[in-house]
């Protein structure tokens, strides 16, 4: 016999978790400490939401479970955007919160978290596709098995266990469960699609994030070629096929340029919407004149299938799977090869302005001629992320990530950290602005003591997000980032050209600690 929170740390590490993040507090102290007894490592954060945060990052490098810990009452509160982050990236990450006592359930408790105080499942349940909590400890091993079922299903997302300190102290039979397979699930719309495909004359494949949920970037590039269909992406799908291929139209929607639209516009006969679930961003301007004359959308998520505003096959089921068993029946395109790319860096050169500021264009065509093709970068929320979207070139499928569906302020600089935590050789950077930095930026302190390299490029509008001087949006004494990074621990650069980008770059690259990059970005 073992305690519930001893069988629960001995199944993290069979599961080949190796870290796991939170803040500590008398209601998980059990479960903190059993992390210590079997070597799987306690990251310890700064705020919640920012360990939830870099759960879901360490979850999305690894493609693992992750995991954050947050005590009873505001612990598990302040996990809830971070929770509702994680839901919107469909990422699998196990959220835990404490309790007092399940026993003295119904007594004056300080940080109650039942139904009789602040009812952290209740709070939950709109966040992740599962939240209970463990009563007792005879009902642990089916609530977790439960758990990790859905956080790994066909949709995958967050789940929720709130388990009381008594339970997690309580003593269990030692289980093992296995890791849940993944879910397949093929459609029975292939045949009827095969056709529409062969015939299609101007197709069009539009990506979104659900390719870089599915990792499905091989696939869809093969089919792309396979056929000769030039390939745009929504802005979450950027960074699912490289910029710089022969068949690469870049954005289209929200801070996108106009190859994409243009393109449309010219006419298209079929369009395959593939992980993406049209909404208002990934649309911007899909007006009329641009309509194809069908839409494929492929998706595992069908909570907006068929949302379409022309005729729609919807192909519901696993997003790679379902299309390597169409690629497997599809012949190769004997036509000559298309291209229609354009390079964003030259864009960025030629709408380079030249003022007392660098501008975002400029700025991108610097970072992406420093950091290496193979750097993942993860793009906060915020305007800082519409010149990312336009201008950084993608060299390899799956290193730039960005959300355009929750977009959470801040929680691009805690990926950052469980990212690079879950893949130490790899260089990770994060995009983000003085906003986002004002709400989450000391989880650059948990990267500081934890020594990791992360490049936190901070682009400094002025201003929160789009909104305008008369919107109240910019602030009257405005962030010195490179300070605050010092602050924390970190190495810090204030850049306002060309050669200090470049400079502060090269020093960042081979640092083996966080780096702050600060750029003053023209405001206008």
């Amino acid at each position: 016999m073992k305690s519930v929170a001893t069988v629960l740390v001995q199944n993290l590490k069979a599961f080949g978790i190796s870290h796991v993040f939170g803040i500590p507090g008398k209601a998980i102290s059990p479960l903190v400490l059993e992390t210590e007894r079997h070597e799987v490592r306690y990251v310890l954060c700064r705020h919640e939401a920012g360990a939830g945060f870099a759960a879901a990052g360490f979850s999305l490098g690894s493609e693992n479970l992750g995991v954050a810990l947050g005590t009873s009452g505001p612990g598990g509160t302040n996990m809830l955007t971070a929770a509702a982050q994680a839901k919107a990236d469909h990422l699998p990450v196990l959220f835990i919160t404490g309790h007092p006592s399940m026993k003295n359930t119904g007594r004056a408790l300080g940080q109650d978290s039942s139904l009789f105080g602040t009812d952290l499942v209740k709070l939950f349940e709109p966040v992740t596709l599962m939240s209970a909590r463990v009563e007792r400890g005879a009902l642990f091993q089916l609530y977790f098995q439960h758990a990790l079922e859905t956080a790994f299903g066909i949709v995958k997302g967050p789940v929720h266990l709130g388990i009381p300190a008594d339970v997690l102290t309580e003593q269990v039979q030692e289980f093992e469960l296995e890791f849940p397979s993944c879910s397949v699930a093929i459609s029975t719309e292939l045949d009827r699609i095969l056709p529409l495909l062969e015939s299609a004359q101007s197709p069009v494949l539009m990506l979104g994030k659900g390719v870089h949920t599915a990792s499905a970037y091989g696939v869809v590039r093969e089919l792309a070629e396979k056929r000769q269909i030039p390939v745009m992406t929504t802005p979450g799908g950027k960074g699912s096929f490289p910029t710089d291929h022969p068949l690469s139209l870049g954005v289209f929607g929200l801070g996108a340029g106009t190859n994409a639209y243009d393109y449309l516009r010219s006419g298209t006969d079929l369009m395959l919407m593939i992980g993406t679930k049209l909404s208002d961003t990934a649309l911007t301007d899909f007006s009329p004149p641009l309509y194809p004359e069908q839409i494929i959308q492929f998706d595992c998520d069908m909570a907006y299938g068929g949302n379409s505003p022309v005729p729609a096959i919807v192909v519901n089921g696993n997003l790679q799977q379902n299309l390597q068993r169409l690629l497997e029946r599809l012949p190769t395109c004997s036509g000559k090869a298309f291209s229609v790319n354009v390079s964003l860096a030259a864009a960025a050169t030629e709408t380079a302005s030249f003022t007392e500021y660098i501008s975002g264009a400029q700025t991108m065509r610097v970072l992406r001629k420093k950091l290496p093709g193979d750097a993942v970068v993860l793009s906060d929320e915020g305007h800082h992320s519409l010149d990312a979207i336009n201008y950084f070139d993608i060299y390899q499928s799956g290193t730039f990530l960005y959300d355009d569906d929750f977009g959470a302020k801040g929680h691009a600089i805690g990926m950052a950290i469980g990212y690079q935590l879950a893949q130490p050789a790899r260089k990770v950077v994060c995009f983000t602005g003085n906003s986002c930095l004002m709400m989450h930026g000391t989880e650059i302190s948990t990267a500081v003591c934890n020594q990791l390299s992360v490049i936190y490029i901070v682009l400094r509008h002025g201003k929160i997000n789009r909104i305008q001087n008369e919107g109240g949006g910019l602030f009257e004494t405005p962030l010195d980032a490179a300070e605050f990074g010092r602050s924390l621990g970190a190495t810090a650069f204030h850049c306002r050209n060309e050669a200090e980008i470049e400079s502060a770059l090269d020093f960042a690259l081979g640092n083996s600690g966080p780096s702050v990059v600060e750029i003053l970005i023209d405001p206008k």
